[in-house]
């Protein structure tokens, strides 16, 4: 069994709070802020201020855009918020890339020895994207949240700032 918890939503469900709700009982966290800079856009800097606000000044924050590295090494508990991050970086390689990046990714978190907070996005609720890029953003995500809930030793959902636990209620048919 791993050691992987994974938290997904919408935009604004909570998610994160939630993430960081569990990482406060650990002694030391690895908070890995995962994704590109985007000095120019001040509606994604408004909500990197929200998140470094809430966090504890004792998290040790890595920001990057390559989960990848980070995971090559031991840095104990890690809170990753989130695997979109990993997906838009993912946005220009092509189908076989993009399998041998996120089998990759899989197998890294499956061998990671200490607990990791994932969370991750929900796309693909609402409308069909009328751009390429934005369906192609969708299935992507929702192959490797798949992937990784498949791995996941816990698996939630969160809505309206509520939390279901997901493990337990359904049967997997994909299988």
């Amino acid at each position: 069994m791993s050691n992987i918890v994974l938290i997904t939503g919408g935009i604004k469900s909570g998610k994160s709070n939630l993430a960081e709700y569990f990482a406060k009982k650990e002694k030391k966290v690895t908070y890995v802020a995962l994704s590109e800079n985007r000095p120019n856009d001040i509606s994604w800097q408004k909500r990197i201020l929200d998140h470094k606000i809430r966090r504890p000044k004792s998290w040790k924050v890595i920001e990057t855009d390559d989960l990848i590295s980070v995971l090559n090494k031991n840095l104990g508990f890690l809170l990753i918020d989130s695997i979109g991050g990993f997906v838009v970086k993912c946005l220009n390689l092509s189908d076989i890339e993009w399998e041998r990046d996120s089998s990759k990714l899989i197998k890294k978190l499956s061998s990671y020895k200490s607990k990791i907070i994932i969370v991750g996005e929900q796309a693909g609720w609402g409308l069909v994207s009328e751009y390429k890029i934005g369906n192609l953003y969708a299935d992507r995500l929702g192959t490797i949240l798949k992937e990784i809930t498949k791995i996941s030793k816990d698996n939630w959902l969160t809505i309206n700032g509520k939390a279901i636990k997901l493990d337990n209620m359904f049967f997997d048919f994909t299988a």
